[in-house]
């Protein structure tokens, strides 16, 4: 008895562009692969000239198809083919990121000239101490009331009505107390400093 041989299935031929198209728009996973298999070395050229070899440009190659994917219910056949789909989108990815780029480049720009102008903690320090020496000088040299009103209304940080009923002293007079002892500061760190800086 003769067997007949049956001949393997020839492999199945592969699908056209439009064929992947129309699958790939469907969700089938198959033409995703095929997609990437085609044209993924057309969309990481691109990539690579705006970028340079690297992982920026393997990033947009890779940003181009997930987005590709995620809005496939976006592509139509009709308006073009798969692969100028695709190109469309790196375009668009390559855009975004040379903005993130730039956006990064401009934020270490500012946080460095930041850096540079602003002075070191230890000058910060040293200046806030000489200021508070300075101060609690020229306070020791103003009288009573004015430097208890003084110090309430800034160490303690109460209003001109709370200190007038801390203290019995009519507002109108912790008013004029306050900016005429500001002014008297004023004029002695104004004179100190002036000194210091000769």
């Amino acid at each position: 008895m003769v067997r007949e041989v049956v001949p393997v299935a020839a492999a199945l031929p592969e699908p056209d562009d439009a064929e992947v198209g129309r699958r790939f728009a469907a969700g089938d996973e198959r033409a995703l692969a095929v997609a990437y298999e085609r044209w993924a070395g057309q969309v990481h050229g691109m990539a690579v000239r705006a970028f340079g070899a690297g992982p920026d440009a393997e990033d947009v190659t890779q940003q181009t198809f997930v987005a590709a994917w995620t809005g496939r219910a976006r592509y139509s056949a009709a308006q073009g083919p798969l692969p100028a789909w695709l190109v469309g989108i790196c375009r668009h990815k390559i855009a975004d990121n040379w903005a993130k780029l730039e956006r990064q480049r401009r934020s270490a720009e500012a946080a460095a000239a930041d850096a540079r102008s602003a002075p070191s903690a230890t000058e910060g320090l040293a200046g806030a101490v000489a200021d508070r020496v300075l101060l609690v000088g020229e306070l020791n040299r103003i009288g009573q009331p004015q430097r208890r009103i003084i110090e309430l209304a800034f160490f303690e940080d109460l209003t001109h009505s709370q200190i007038a009923a801390r203290t019995g002293i009519p507002l109108g007079t912790v008013k004029s107390h306050i900016r005429r002892t500001l002014e008297r500061l004023r004029d002695r760190l104004e004179v100190d400093g002036a000194a210091l800086s000769s």
